[in-house]
């Protein structure tokens, strides 16, 4: 398990504004849009600083008061981008990009194929079957007739390892919390046993189906629990945790042969420190620790009976260890992946052999190793510059892994680590050309001189032009990866002229834990710094120029693109900031807020308080200021970073601008961080947003 933020990146729209231009739709809206926003300052003092919070009250999402002011900004934004000329044309572009055969990686228990597969004319992916590797697609469970406007979604949480039982968890919106049943494969029928909505960690059936062990969030921290089939879960017995506090998390998960049980304890975000502790299930051993002195990150799987433990202690490019259960000492610990001159991504246990991702220059390798040694080891080839998911388990042979890159929709290879065949699995058949685009790779200094690599996703054979819409997407942060990816709107960008811009800031993961450490706490001005170097670079490099630059992230690159926008907003003409953290303040304070502080810091913390101070988005927007257009996106189904972000930024920025270019507020009350929304959902956001961006841009 890997500790989550949020949406590391993905065009989710785009909003551009020419210079000096106002379009007639907006500027019919005159003083309505938008509404003049209340102003309520409260004071809060933070040592000998006293810091005034205009919008308070919009923190209280439940309120008539604020509720009537979601309802007038989507009103605007509705305005100002529903009748826009060339929409039909953008979402018939769209519906055929969307609506194609797409499948997940498949996990493959006691000879049975687990997979989520959305038809071309389907609104949700359903949970599906296949007897043997050639059978038929057998739907197991469908999630479109659970509501009328198809909010609600299936998740697979955990297949029993003999593949008579599916465990599968229903999402309300994009909330990440989800309800657990059980399916008996064979009879197509629900267990009564149904573990009542939370955010689970894991969900670890037992070999001989009798409970289940799984952790989940709780109001006062992370718990473990045992639910024996047939009883009450209210009465499941925890097994551990009882001290964790809200600012960890916490996953386990069960040996191949289910006698032993790892818990992990992610402490934050898990980017800085974690805890990993063992218990003998056979012998109702006590739970003893294997690290919790270090301050290193050590992920865990099982490779068979054996603890993999991969880990930057020691190698900030990361290695993995061996542990024996019987001996989990530190001095019995095993090499059996040693540390190499690229980043290792993940390790996955599969086929007696260790499938290991790579990550260069910010692009996936894959290699086997042997057991033991890493000395033996081959490469497994890839069609080209792009990312790659891998599954698979120890006792079978047979792995699949899924390949994609900006031109290459999701395409997964079964692959034989005897054999070392590779065969199509499933491909999405997406109606484009690949070769009508490419994607190249530069790089450019930051305002410290460090070397920043970029991606360029744009039309074949274009030539470099001023004139060239671009738009700059990142993330920088939590120790995250942005590698290729296919964006159904990034090709009707691309289609259309428009340049995609990625590049990998600092943060991140790409280039290891020191590539991290001077993206955080003290130190997260670098990542600002790295993307406002990069749109000076496209802009003196004459791949484009102010007027035609959009920036765009989400979660936590909305607090990039917030930065960015108030502290050099003559940079760009467009912001898109999706699922945002603004207020830097008081971000501890909210929903999943408290993991965070290991990232970012707590300006509750004398120490923290002036350097979070000196970027918070939401403190620095100024009066009087002529502010690119900017749309924020957010819903009520976000529980993860709390809406209020998004409403607070708006109405600040709303107020303070003076340009007459929008600030809007798409506010779904079903959308949050965990996707799972209809297609069609999908469809209309980035018709809206990219109506929006043709329009202003003249494109």
């Amino acid at each position: 398990m890997r500790s989550r933020m949020g949406r590391k990146g993905g065009m989710l729209c785009v909003f551009a504004a020419l210079g000096g231009f106002v379009s007639p739709i907006w500027a019919q809206s005159g003083g309505v849009c938008p509404p003049k926003t209340r102003v309520d300052n409260v004071e809060d003092k933070y040592g000998k600083t006293t810091v005034v919070d205009p919008y308070r009250w919009l923190e209280d999402q439940d309120s008539k008061e604020t509720r009537a002011w979601i309802e007038a900004q989507d009103k605007c934004t509705e305005a100002a981008v529903g009748k826009l000329p060339g929409r039909n044309a953008i979402s018939k572009r769209l519906s055929e990009l969307y609506h194609i055969d797409a499948y997940g990686l498949p996990e493959e228990r006691g000879g049975r194929y687990f997979f989520t597969r959305r038809l071309a004319g389907q609104e949700l992916a359903q949970i599906c079957m296949r007897r043997g590797a050639k059978g038929a697609d057998e739907v197991l469970v469908d999630p479109l007739p659970w509501s009328a406007d198809h909010s609600a979604s299936a998740v697979v949480e955990k297949v029993s390892k003999d593949g008579k039982f599916l465990y599968y968890g229903r999402r309300e919106g994009g909330q990440d919390e989800v309800t657990v049943h059980v399916l008996d494969v064979e009879a197509h029928q629900d267990l009564v046993d149904v573990l009542p909505s939370a955010d689970y960690g894991s969900v670890e059936p037992t070999s001989d189906h009798s409970g289940i062990y799984y952790a989940k969030a709780t109001p006062e921290g992370p718990r473990a629990y045992y639910h024996a089939m047939g009883t009450d879960p209210a009465k499941d017995k925890m097994l551990f945790g009882e001290k964790l506090d809200k600012e960890k998390e916490l996953a386990l998960e069960l040996s191949e042969d289910g006698s032993q049980v790892y818990y992990l304890v992610i402490l934050g975000t898990g980017s800085e420190k974690t805890e990993v502790y063992l218990q003998d299930l056979k012998n109702h051993g006590p739970i003893v620790p294997v690290v919790n002195d270090l301050n290193a990150v050590f992920w865990t799987a099982w490779a068979g009976n054996t603890l993999l433990l991969q880990t930057n202690w020691k190698a900030p490019q990361w290695h993995v260890y061996a542990v024996d259960p019987e001996k989990p000492g530190r001095e019995n610990w095993k090499e059996v992946v040693p540390e190499a001159d690229i980043k290792l991504d993940v390790v996955t246990p599969a086929g007696g052999k260790l499938v290991a991702t790579y990550l260069r220059n910010a692009a996936t390798e894959l290699k086997v190793y042997e057991w033991e040694g890493g000395s033996d080891s081959y490469t497994v080839p890839l069609p080209g510059l792009g990312t790659v998911q891998v599954g698979g388990r120890w006792g079978s042979p047979e792995i699949h892994y899924a390949y994609t890159s900006f031109n290459y929709a999701p395409t997964i290879f079964s692959y034989d680590v005897k054999t070392k065949e590779s065969s199509v699995w499933a491909k999405s058949n997406v109606p484009l050309n690949p070769g009508d685009f490419e994607v190249e790779q530069i790089w450019y200094k930051s305002k410290d001189g460090t070397k920043i690599p970029m991606f360029l996703f744009s039309k074949k054979a274009g030539k470099r032009s001023a004139e060239a819409p671009v738009l700059l997407n990142a993330y920088g942060g939590f120790d995250v990866n942005v590698t290729p990816d296919f964006e159904e709107p990034a090709i009707v960008w691309v289609e259309h002229g428009g340049i995609l811009a990625i590049p990998n800031l600092r943060g991140g993961g790409e280039f290891g834990e020191e590539w991290h450490r001077t993206g955080m706490l003290e130190k997260k001005q670098n990542v600002f710094d790295d993307f406002i170097a990069a749109a000076q670079f496209l802009i003196a490099e004459k791949y484009t120029r102010p007027e035609k630059l959009a920036i765009e992230g989400a979660s936590n690159g909305g607090l990039l693109v917030g930065a960015a926008v108030t502290q050099k907003p003559e940079l760009y003409q467009a912001v898109v900031c999706g699922y945002p953290l603004e207020d830097m303040l008081r971000f501890q304070k909210f929903l999943e807020g408290a993991y965070w502080v290991a990232e970012y810091g707590s300006a509750e913390n004398e120490g923290q308080f002036p350097y979070l101070y000196a970027y918070s988005p939401y403190h620095h927007v100024k009066a009087g200021v002529k502010y690119p257009a900017v749309l924020f996106i957010t819903g009520d189904g976000d529980t993860r970073v709390a809406p209020l972000h998004a409403r607070k930024m708006a109405a600040r920025l709303q107020a303070a601008t003076a340009s007459e270019r929008p600030i809007l507020l798409l506010y779904d009350t079903k959308s949050g961080h965990s996707g799972g929304r209809p297609v069609n959902k999908e469809i209309d956001e980035n018709t809206d947003t990219l109506s929006f961006l043709f329009w202003q841009l003249g494109m």
